[in-house]
């Protein structure tokens, strides 16, 4: 799975894509359903019921009523709707739409499946449901899906491979974990205190494990520092370090990580921008070069 993040500077678009293998060769047509779509807004019928959606679809897709009916069980089991299926989409909650619509692109097994923004709306439990039947219907399979998010954690929850594009250009493509150890600027070390009465001297010993820490964060008993990559190596030194800081300063516990996914991607941002910031002086410069020319 593939997955590729764009970000617009007017602040107005972020989006992560998902793409998996699709299928390959083949001869004839394409099936029925071989295409599925979740669009953004959900395209509903307001009068019908859950249960008809799913049936009229099927229908629609070619799904043998026997087959229609023993998936429509399944998915509304794995989407909990069980409780909703007779229900006028005009009824539904907004997060119970966005189930309908995902289940309604899904139906038949389609071997190209577009999703935007699918989760929008929906609380975790829901987004999780969806996270796991995404996870569950492309893996191990030749079928694909192409998703839209503002959520990284959503794309980074369903996805293998990543491709980060900035400003229309594409500038990293690779597994998440290739991408986080090629770009991330360092570590995350969150440290949590019992005692408040130790904070001071607690910072004075991580500075000086690490001396080009820099602290990001406090909140009440909870430490947050931001690690360069040459502090932390070896990584084996650096938890032998911190489990005898753990000793001596009693703490409740701590963690050292790798940046976040949407730590790199502000990352490649703030790179196009200087990048951006360059071009725009160097045209201002011939600009001003050309009107003093005789």
């Amino acid at each position: 799975m593939l997955s590729a993040y764009t970000h617009d500077f007017g602040g107005k678009v972020r989006m992560a894509l998902s793409l998996q293998v699709l299928l390959a060769g083949g001869s004839g047509g394409a099936p029925p359903g071989f295409l599925g779509y979740c669009p953004q807004e959900s395209a509903l019928w307001p009068s019908l019921t859950v249960r008809e959606h799913l049936e009229v679809s099927a229908a629609v897709k070619g799904l043998r009523r026997a087959d229609a009916a023993a998936t429509i069980t399944r998915l509304a089991d794995a989407l909990k709707l069980q409780d909703q299926m007779a229900l006028p989409a005009k009824a539904l909650p907004e997060g119970a739409k966005r189930k309908l619509s995902f289940a309604l692109s899904i139906l038949g097994s389609p071997a190209v499946l577009l999703l935007d923004e699918p989760t929008t709306g929906m609380d975790p439990e829901g987004q999780l449901q969806m996270w796991q039947l995404i996870r569950a219907s492309f893996r191990n399979t030749a079928r694909g899906a192409l998703l839209t998010t503002h959520s990284m954690a959503e794309a980074e929850a369903v996805c293998d491979r990543v491709a980060v594009m900035v400003s229309g250009s594409l500038r990293c493509i690779g597994s998440i974990q290739h991408l986080k150890s090629k770009f991330s600027r360092g570590y995350l070390l969150e440290m949590k205190l019992k005692s408040l009465a130790q904070l001071e001297a607690l910072h004075g010993e991580v500075l000086r494990i690490f001396p080009q820490a820099a602290r990001q964060e406090r909140f009440a008993s909870l430490l947050v520092y931001k690690l360069p990559v040459e502090d932390v190596h070896p990584l084996s030194h650096a938890f032998f370090c911190l489990e005898t800081v753990k000793q001596n300063f009693d703490l409740e516990g701590y963690s050292l990580s790798q940046c976040s996914l949407e730590q790199v991607f502000l990352e490649l941002c703030k790179e196009q921008e200087w990048d951006n910031s360059d071009e725009e002086v160097d045209l201002s410069v011939k600009w001003k070069l050309l009107q003093e020319e005789p």
